[in-house]
């Protein structure tokens, strides 16, 4: 039993990879950049036709994306989440039509109002980012009821792990960290650190993706643990590991204007489910602290 993952070199591809080793599912990992098993772009529909047409797999899942809601980022994402998962379904359609699809989707692509969001909240295009997860949305719902496909989507909300790159502030805060245990006198620059959002462990939102994708009742749900923390949490309690007072290395930006106030789930449908999250806030700051 074959997987093909597309976006294969980023945290969710990596943690994929390691949980299909374990369920005994060869993982075949895609992705641009990196020195992974393939390169491959699934914006080129040659390509993609391809690999499915050669793998004929079990599972397909379609992770790749420029993870960022900057307009600058319109086409390469347009590409990436909107041109490839059409191009993935229709391959599916043609050569392979009984594979099972997972389409990672975002909560960035609901409308926000501060409230918990479930699948019963309403899209809302406040991004490119946004705007091409919609589509993809619409493109999957379409290749499921008008062809019969297997396609699920799972809209993530907020996770990390050691894997996560800089440009997350999760991250960009952790790494600062433990540059200054080791002697740093830098300036961290922070935005609005009273946002409120979800800290997951991307371990664990790949098995519940894992435990969507192998059922036939529920083909879309949020992912999501449905507990907020503010980013002044995360900087105080990151700080407090290494017994450094945070005032003393963040400089707020004044005027910056984050993109949401709270950004939180309403994972109800995933956790009745079976699913759980094992990883909380504080040993998720545990993790990308001391072993990243």
């Amino acid at each position: 039993m074959t997987a093909i993952i597309f976006g294969a070199s980023g945290q969710d591809g990596f943690y994929l990879s390691d949980l299909l080793h374990k369920e005994g599912v060869k993982p075949i990992c895609i992705s641009r950049h990196g020195a992974l098993e393939i390169n491959g772009d699934v914006s080129d529909y040659p390509f993609v036709e391809k690999v499915i047409k050669k793998y004929m797999p079990s599972f397909i899942f379609h992770f790749a994306a420029k993870s960022t809601t900057q307009h600058s980022a319109l086409f390469e994402n347009h590409q990436s989440i909107c041109t490839g998962t059409i191009n993935i379904l229709e391959a599916v359609r043609l050569f392979c039509p009984l594979s099972k699809v997972f389409i990672s989707g975002s909560a960035m692509q609901f409308k926000n109002d501060g409230l918990p969001i479930d699948e019963k909240t309403l899209f809302e295009g406040s991004s490119a980012y946004s705007v091409a997860r919609i589509q993809s949305a619409y493109a999957a719902r379409y290749y499921r009821d008008k062809f019969g496909l297997n396609v699920y989507l799972g809209y993530l909300f907020n996770h990390d792990s050691p894997l996560r790159t800089e440009n997350h502030i999760n991250q960009k805060i952790v790494k600062a960290v433990k540059r200054i245990v080791k002697g740093s006198t830098e300036k961290i620059s922070l935005g609005n650190i009273d946002v409120k959002k979800e800290f997951n462990y991307a371990g664990d939102i790949v098995e519940a993706v894992w435990l969507l994708i192998n059922q036939d009742k529920v083909f879309e749900t949020v992912i999501g643990s449905g507990e907020v923390h503010s980013i002044e949490e995360w900087v105080k309690y990151c700080f407090n590991k290494i017994d450094r007072d945070w005032k003393d290395f963040v400089q707020l930006e004044s005027d910056f204007t984050p993109e949401y106030k709270v950004l939180c789930s309403n994972p109800a449908l995933i956790k009745s489910m079976g699913w759980q999250p094992k990883t909380n806030f504080y040993q998720l700051a545990d993790l990308m602290v001391e072993r990243g």
